[in-house]
């Protein structure tokens, strides 16, 4: 891993993955994770493993089951950001980071943090900036049956909508 790479006028690189880098958004102070390379939908972009197993859920924790929550491993994947538009998705099951659309190379990696939260620990409001932001962001048992059709979820979610006959 190669720190403070490169800096331009808005970001500084501070690490180097191969197919990403994790970047300093000097403007709004947080990282991101960018693509290095052209990605089409579907195609895996790496895989991951549970880097800890918690019981309770943190702002860095995708949850995998009632009461289970990981965190990421390879580390820099947490640097993927929310957006209500995303294009990516963590299958939680095959552990596998896919592309939900066509990605081109330096845009931010983005996913739905509903698509693995059922209830955040830390709700927060959105500023995304697309045209369908949902503004208030607290998991997927937040999100009414018009939203929640459009979005892609982890197996556990999609357990949890059908056990809540959602």
């Amino acid at each position: 891993m190669q720190e403070l790479l490169l800096q331009s006028n808005t970001t500084q690189v501070i690490s180097n993955h191969g197919f990403a880098e994790v970047r300093y958004k000097l403007q709004s102070k947080q990282n991101t994770l960018v693509a290095m390379q052209e990605f089409a939908e579907g195609e895996l972009m790496s895989s991951f493993a549970a880097g800890t197993i918690k019981h309770i859920p943190d702002y860095l924790t995708l949850q995998t089951g009632v009461d289970l929550h990981i965190t990421l491993s390879p580390e820099f994947l947490q640097y993927i950001n929310h957006s209500c538009e995303p294009n990516a998705f963590f299958d939680t099951t095959s552990m596998k980071l896919l592309a939900l659309r066509n990605i081109k190379a330096e845009e931010e990696f983005s996913f739905f943090y509903p698509s693995t939260e059922w209830s955040m620990a830390q709700p927060f409001y959105c500023y995304c900036g697309s045209k369908s932001c949902l503004q208030n962001i607290q998991g997927a048992s937040f999100l009414t049956t018009p939203q929640l059709i459009k979005y892609k979820f982890t197996d556990f979610i999609n357990s949890q909508l059908t056990s809540t006959n959602r």
